[in-house]
């Protein structure tokens, strides 16, 4: 068996407005935008990353926005909640700071003795802070919000599923322990330090989700180099179909739709972000792989103008 895997490596989801995502995930919730690139296999789309100062495995929130896509709707087959760890004094300044962004903040309640805040970003995909005093210092941004209350990065994601055993199953597989119970809500918590829960959210009665502005797309899992190819036989012993390694440029991922219906990657830590442009300039230029840049010209010709100005770390 391979390494047990940490936690998540990045959550990739569909917006609108392109703008309107960096402003709010750069601005409203003090991420930095990472890297500006293109979806590699949708090239005329941008593929936007968020995260601490360096785009850290397990702080990465990145998305595909299209202008005018349809919205998605929430339901079984998907991850239905994008979590964030903050400190656990921070409640009351981020209540206070969404509420002067005018954003509806549902709680703060508790839930797996944890304090929570529930949102919605522009687009309509659900997000929630999860409070902790064990929450790691990290490698923070250089933005709008105080490090002290900065985001961390993922704590977790909610998978909403009808029948959630073949998934539970894979998790075990993959390292995460089954915990405690809500209801219908199981936590399952790899050994991690970010992005170390998975909440199983069991419901035959809930409509199947529809992929649109406003959904995740995948949750990336990370993995070791070295063992890429021992997961994605792991995966084909579940009984999926994972494709083949593909290239990213700043890691390599494996895909595979789990039984429940949710796109799982395992995507590797390295090279990482800073592989094609440095450190302090990271999000400021589009980059392209090697196999696109000789289409750079058609390529900025279909993307909407993007102004990173106020995204500047």
């Amino acid at each position: 068996m391979p390494t047990d895997i940490p936690g998540i490596h990045h959550v990739t989801a569909i917006a609108g407005d392109p703008g309107r995502n960096l402003e709010f995930y750069t601005q409203t919730l003090g991420l930095r935008l990472v890297k500006r690139s293109v979806n590699q296999d949708d090239a005329g789309t941008y593929h936007l990353f968020y995260g601490d100062h360096g785009g850290s495995p397990g702080t990465s929130m990145t998305f595909f926005p299209h202008p005018n896509a349809r919205s998605g709707t929430i339901g079984n087959g998907q991850v239905s909640t994008t979590q964030f760890l903050i400190p656990g004094d921070s409640v009351d300044y981020w209540t206070d700071r969404l509420d002067e962004a005018d954003v509806e903040v549902t709680g703060p309640s508790e839930r797996f003795g944890n304090t929570v805040l529930a949102f919605d970003d522009p687009d309509g995909l659900p997000l929630e802070l999860v409070a902790r005093d064990d929450a790691i210092a990290g490698d923070l941004p250089d933005g709008p919000v105080p490090d002290e209350h900065a985001i961390r990065g993922f704590y977790g994601v909610s998978l909403a599923l009808a029948r959630g055993r073949a998934t539970k199953n894979l998790l075990e597989t993959m390292g995460f322990e089954p915990g405690e119970t809500e209801d219908e809500r199981q936590r399952f918590v790899a050994g991690g330090d970010l992005g170390y829960v998975v909440e199983v959210v069991e419901d035959e009665s809930r409509s199947a989700g529809t992929q649109g502005a406003g959904t995740v797309h995948h949750v990336a899992f990370q993995v070791a180099s070295v063992e890429q190819a021992e997961w994605r036989e792991i995966l084909q012993d579940h009984g999926l179909r994972p494709t083949e390694i593909i290239d990213r440029k700043w890691f390599e991922s494996v895909y595979a739709r789990t039984a429940g219906g949710v796109l799982f990657e395992f995507a590797t830590k390295e090279p990482g972000y800073t592989v094609d442009e440095p450190l302090d300039e990271l999000g400021e230029h589009l980059v392209l792989p090697e196999w696109l840049e000789d289409r750079r010209e058609e390529i900025e010709a279909q993307l909407p103008p993007l102004d990173v100005s106020k995204s500047a770390d």
